[in-house]
């Protein structure tokens, strides 16, 4: 297998999606924060049986971190990670910064209600509105034709739908 075309920037990043969709290529996206487990593997799995074109999001996301949470002593593997997309077949790693996700003078937020109320949130309020705010900003960046994510944080898939 080839090894996944890593990307840092939203500019690179829309360029290629451009070029497979150019190409008619449909485009399946699969979003996480890396430490990619076996569970990650099979989304993968499951993107390239609906597209022709994988690709992955590598971000820890900060506003999914309440302040009492340690954002430092989240597992970062990229090197592994990589090995493990290019074993999987998928085409691109998406891999931003801070800086490139909310850059300076970023202010815009999801607000979420629904199935986002009680459970987590009540150990951790801003939690869903974290993941509904970089999910959002990760489709309009990728326009993926399809996403792939997992069931084992259900209350995240039902806010996510």
């Amino acid at each position: 297998m080839n090894a996944p075309i890593v990307i840092d920037s939203v500019t690179a990043l829309r360029a290629q999606v451009r070029d497979w969709r150019q190409a008619g290529l449909k485009v399946a996206m699969v979003p996480t924060m890396g430490a990619l487990h076996d569970g990650h593997i099979s989304l993968v799995r499951i993107a390239l049986e609906r597209a022709e074109r994988c690709l992955v999001s590598i971000f820890v996301n900060p506003t999914q971190f309440a302040p009492t949470e340690d954002l430092d002593k989240y597992p970062r593997q990229l090197a592994r990670d990589l090995d493990r997309l290019r074993d999987a077949g998928a085409h691109l790693a998406f891999t931003p910064g801070v800086s490139e996700m909310y850059p300076s003078g970023f202010a815009s937020k999801i607000s979420v209600g629904g199935p986002s109320r009680g459970l987590e949130t009540d150990f951790r309020p801003s939690f869903f509105d974290g993941v509904a705010t970089v999910v959002a900003k990760l489709f309009l960046q990728a326009a993926p034709d399809c996403a792939v994510f997992g069931e084992k944080d259900y209350q995240q898939l039902c806010v996510v739908r």
